[in-house]
C-alpha cells in the first residue's frame, strides 16, 4: 500500500543565532545552512567597504552611510546597528517574502538585532543562543585568530561579557563543545519549531479535509 506524502502549508520562520565572538556561530551557521532544505541566510546591508572575495548581494548589499540612513528613515530595514563603525542592518522586504513563502531565514546576530526582530515579528522569531563550553576556551579561540589585531581582540573579550549576560533572552541555548552535536541539536530545534501548530497555516483546511472525508464515510 502506497502512504500519499501530505504536504501543509506553512509561514516560515526567523532563526537567530547569537554568541559572544568566538563561540563557534558562524561555522554552526553554515554547516546548519548545508544540513536543510528551505533555510537561507539573511544577506544584510552594510556601509563597511567589501573584502576581498565578497561578492555584492550575495555576502551582503554594500552601500553609503546616506543610503542607509535612508533606509532607516523609510521602515525598510527590520533591524539595524552599529558595529565597528561601520552600520548593518536587515532589508524587510525580502525576509517578509520569504516568510510569506514558508521559507525559513537564518540570521547571524546579536542580541539587540534579536530585540528589534522581536518587536518587529514576534510571532515569526526563533532565537538561539550559542555558548561556548567555558570562558577559558572563548579566550583561546578569540587570541587564535591571526586577521584580527589585539586591540580588536581585546574589545570583542570585552565585549563577551556583556553578550553572555542577555543568554536568558533566548529560546534555547546550546552549549557549543562539539560541533557536529551542536548542529545536531540546531536541527532538532529547526524541526521542532517548523512543525508548531502556530505556524502551519494550512493546518486547518488540511484537518478539515479529514473531516470532510469521514463524513462522507
Amino acid at each position: 500500500m502506497q502512504v500519499e506524502h501530505v504536504t501543509i502549508a506553512r509561514r516560515g520562520m526567523l532563526l537567530v543565532l547569537s554568541s559572544p565572538s568566538g563561540a563557534g556561530k558562524t561555522t554552526l551557521s553554515r554547516a546548519l545552512l548545508d544540513a536543510e532544505r528551505g533555510l537561507e541566510m539573511s544577506v544584510s546591508v552594510t556601509t563597511r567597504a567589501p573584502r576581498p572575495g565578497e561578492v555584492d548581494g550575495r555576502d551582503y548589499h554594500f552601500t553609503d552611510v546616506a543610503s542607509f540612513e535612508a533606509l532607516v528613515a523609510e521602515g525598510r530595514l527590520l533591524e539595524w546597528a552599529h558595529v565597528f563603525h561601520n552600520r548593518y542592518g536587515t532589508p524587510r522586504e525580502p525576509v517578509e517574502a520569504a516568510l510569506a513563502l514558508g521559507r525559513d531565514v537564518l540570521f547571524d546576530i546579536d542580541w539587540q538585532g534579536a530585540r528589534q526582530l522581536e518587536a518587529a515579528l514576534p510571532c515569526d522569531l526563533v532565537r538561539v543562543f550559542i555558548l561556548p563550553p567555558s570562558g577559558k576556551a572563548l579566550e583561546t579561540r578569540l587570541q587564535g585568530r591571526a586577521q584580527d589585531p589585539a586591540d580588536v581582540v581585546e574589545k570583542r573579550m570585552a565585549a563577551a561579557v556583556d553578550e553572555l549576560s542577555h543568554w536568558g533572552e533566548y529560546d534555547y541555548v546550546v552549549v557549543n563543545d562539539d560541533v557536529s552535536a551542536s548542529v545536531a541539536s540546531l536541527r532538532a530545534i529547526v524541526a521542532a519549531e517548523r512543525l508548531r501548530r502556530t505556524r502551519q497555516s494550512g493546518l486547518a483546511a488540511f484537518v478539515r479535509s479529514i473531516e470532510a472525508d469521514l463524513e462522507r464515510g
